[in-house]
């Protein structure tokens, strides 16, 4: 069975049974987030390393995912609530070619980075095993958080828990977000 057609079979799985909205949270040890390497839309390579001192949503998603699509417009709204904050916004699309991802693009503008996993290797390094799954690292790349199916990003639980995240951020962070202290 192809990496993309297990993953729907997971996904479709997840759905019907926990319907639209994720069952929670499971906080995790804060142990050293996996090796993540993958290419941007432009062909960069980016890893966790990029995003090192914030707090990170890493979400592994796909576009014939219907649970995905439906939690993107939230993920895109936290981006804007959050403007300014260090939180990283970076959806990985699992098992899909570039062009299947910009032809998603096309109908849906993100202003978050997404990468490409096109051989789902990601995916399996980080024990993806449904789609959506996301992931909340702290600002040191340790996993936090993780949550397996959809959810309102910009609501609720999903938002206390990257509040809590921040909150655990060195005061020097901290004021330098609100503007208080400007970087050298």
């Amino acid at each position: 069975m192809s990496m993309k057609r297990l993953l729907m079979a997971c996904a479709l799985g997840l759905l019907l049974n926990v319907g639209a909205q994720a069952a929670g949270f499971e906080a995790r040890a804060a142990t050293p987030a996996p090796e993540l390497k993958a290419q941007d839309l432009t062909g960069a390579t980016r890893t966790l390393a990029d995003y090192r001192g914030k707090v990170v949503l890493l979400n592994f998603w796909a576009s014939w995912c219907p649970p995905c699509l439906r939690e993107m417009p939230s993920m895109e709204r936290l981006r804007v609530k959050m403007k300014g904050r260090p939180l990283a916004i970076v959806a990985l699309d699992s098992a899909e070619t570039p062009e299947e991802v910009n032809a998603f693009l096309f109908k849906m503008k993100l202003g978050f980075p997404i990468l490409l996993d096109p051989d789902g290797s990601n995916t399996q390094r980080w024990k993806v095993f449904a789609l959506p799954t996301t992931f909340l690292l702290d600002a040191q790349g340790r996993v936090r958080y993780v949550l397996t199916g959809p959810t309102e990003w910009d609501e609720d639980e999903a938002l206390e828990v990257i509040e809590s995240l921040l909150a655990e951020l060195p005061a020097r962070s901290k004021q330098r977000e609100s503007g208080r202290l400007t970087p050298r």
